[in-house]
């Protein structure tokens, strides 16, 4: 796929890997409408592509958790450029506590932004989609393939979008509907010191060492790259790709090295 022209819609568009998947479209002279709750950050950024790339871009303030302003910001981008091409269901947020201690509102806010956020965009952008027979794109995670200490929401919420996107997947085999599921790794970028704490505030400071992680410019590369090739799934470090392997050969060998490596973070909370 050539994306000159096109239209991507990008959820969590205002930092982080929504906002460098931004950058990587407008440089390959993709049109932008792009959501998130943070509407002044995201009009400062579009009018910065639109300046430096010559695309169009729109920013709708949009809570993903919330299907009527899913909705609308689907409507916008019809209104605007009369087609969707790509759908980058990217808006997420984290969590770090156990189960034990969790107030299951984290858990269930998790669960609305990051899985049924994709599915409401998803559900009002399919149509237009399936015209052009563009893409659908979640941005998951290796915790979505292997369960996580101290992470059972956010690990459930990206299990339940990557068994979504794989139904979805098989119901348009025959469609020309493109559906993929990205899983960075670890990745710099302010979704873990927005992670939610076991009362429901943001924990601050990040667990791990941010400086041996991914960038989001990176992330954003390799995913403009798998639409652009249709790319079933992007796993895309070798240690995501090592545990996913593994964790369907001996199971019970990767829950101890997982706990090892989780039991070594700042403040760990299993020892």
């Amino acid at each position: 796929m050539q994306f000159t022209n096109k239209t991507v819609i990008i959820t969590g568009a205002s930092s982080g890997i929504g906002k460098a998947c931004a950058e990587e479209f407008a440089k390959q002279g993709a049109n932008l409408v792009l959501g998130a709750r943070q509407y002044v950050t995201l009009c400062q950024i579009t009018e910065e592509l639109e300046q430096k790339y010559g695309i169009k871009a729109v920013a709708v303030q949009c809570d993903v958790s919330k299907e009527d302003e899913c909705a609308y910001l689907i409507k916008q981008a019809i209104l605007t450029f009369n087609r969707i091409d790509v759908l980058i269901n990217n808006a997420g947020i984290s969590m770090r506590a156990l189960f034990k201690d969790l107030d299951l509102l984290v858990f269930k806010n998790l669960m609305d932004v990051n899985f049924w956020g994709t599915v409401y965009c998803t559900k009002y952008a399919l149509p237009e989609l399936l015209k052009t027979q563009g893409s659908v794109v979640g941005v998951s995670s290796i915790a979505g393939y292997r369960g996580l200490p101290g992470r059972t929401g956010y690990s459930a919420s990206k299990f339940a979008m990557n068994g979504f996107l794989e139904a979805l997947r098989v119901e348009n085999l025959k469609t020309g509907l493109h559906v993929m599921v990205a899983a960075p790794g670890f990745t710099s970028s302010n979704i873990r010191n927005t992670a939610l704490a076991k009362d429901g505030t943001s924990q601050g400071e990040s667990s791990l060492d941010e400086g041996k992680m991914m960038t989001s410019e990176e992330v954003a590369e390799i995913i403009v790259g798998g639409i652009a090739a249709r790319k079933r799934t992007l796993i895309m470090t070798s240690q995501g790709k090592l545990a996913v392997f593994m964790n369907k050969l001996f199971p019970g060998w990767v829950d101890t090295q997982v706990y090892k490596l989780f039991s070594k973070e700042k403040d760990p909370l299993i020892k």
